[in-house]
């Protein structure tokens, strides 16, 4: 009696086992289906995109910018200069652990992203700017990451094995690729410019959030349960410091408003300030059109005298 019922929990046991097992399985295997259609339905969002921000850029203003290069060395100065030491300040303030710290000086001397762009577009900034500044950054990045990963640091050994290398060329060429295909379609067909421009910044928004819905699915919030209080607070601030940094830098040195805003588009916290520009900008037609009906009516007393309804 006794070995027949051992033999019964046992065998209970093995099959809630493989029942966990078989569940787990199936759980990885949706993780890896879902990273897999996130990855690649991000390059090809971020293909479109990109071609559809090259089609609002003229070859006389890019020709423009090269040859006058302030607003490029501004950005590359702030990338380069103010975001590594701000992540190495953070780092200190908050304590962070050694690999804590590599983490976030790692994002302090990453170049600048296509995320900037989209950014510059959204806030009516420079676009041909925005490109410029990313394409250049980006090339440097392949020398001054190294180098500026190795000063912070204090001479870690095998730290080159940290430089995504590979990772910023192909963001290089994710960048200048479809942005030289839209600028050739801006040069040719110019008709069509607006239309590329609409279609693409549709397809990134309702793309935001699929790959939004599916990263949460697939993630389950791990993220947070991972990431220390003090880093997700360094993450928060780094990027907030720089765009402050940026604009004020900008501003010094005489840029127009565009400009000042594409060169702070370095930040995640962008989202808020696009919905203050776009409320503001929806909120200023009804103010001049109530400045220049006060204008006509003041000129028109001047002219004619006050109305009798005034008296």
């Amino acid at each position: 009696m006794v070995v027949t019922v051992n033999v019964t929990i046992k065998s209970n046991f093995s099959s809630f086992e493989s029942d966990v097992n078989i569940t787990i399985s199936k759980y990885s295997a949706f993780n890896e289906n879902a990273d897999k259609v996130i990855r690649w339905a991000s390059v090809v969002i971020l293909f479109i995109t990109m071609v559809s921000l090259g089609c609002t850029m003229e070859i006389s203003k890019i020709k423009n910018y090269l040859i006058k290069p302030k607003g490029v060395a501004i950005a590359v100065g702030a990338q380069y200069g103010i975001m590594p030491l701000t992540a190495f300040c953070f780092a200190k303030l908050f304590q962070l652990s050694p690999m804590e710290s590599l983490s976030a000086l790692i994002c302090g001397c990453c170049p600048g992203g296509n995320l900037s762009n989209i950014f510059a577009l959204a806030l009516e900034g420079d676009m041909n700017l925005s490109i410029v500044m990313t394409a250049c950054s980006t090339a440097l990045g392949l020398g001054m990451m190294p180098l500026l990963l190795y000063l912070y640091s204090q001479g870690i050994s095998n730290l080159a094995e940290y430089v995504p290398f590979t990772n910023i060329t192909i963001a290089m060429i994710m960048n200048l690729v479809p942005c030289g295909i839209g600028i050739l379609i801006n040069y040719r067909v110019p008709q069509y410019s607006k239309i590329i421009t609409q279609v693409g910044l549709v397809l990134l928004l309702i793309s935001c959030v699929v790959i939004g819905v599916l990263a949460g699915v697939s993630d389950g919030g791990k993220i947070f349960k991972v990431l220390s209080h003090q880093i997700i607070v360094t993450a928060a601030l780094m990027p907030l410091t720089g765009f402050i940094c940026g604009y004020i830098l900008s501003t010094l040195f005489s840029m127009n408003a565009p400009c000042r805003r594409t060169v702070s588009m370095e930040i995640v916290e962008a989202l808020i300030l696009i919905v203050l520009f776009r409320c503001h900008q929806r909120l200023r037609p009804s103010l001049k059109e109530t400045e220049e009906y006060t204008a006509v009516e003041r000129a028109a007393e001047e002219t004619n005298g006050p109305s009798y309804s005034d008296i």
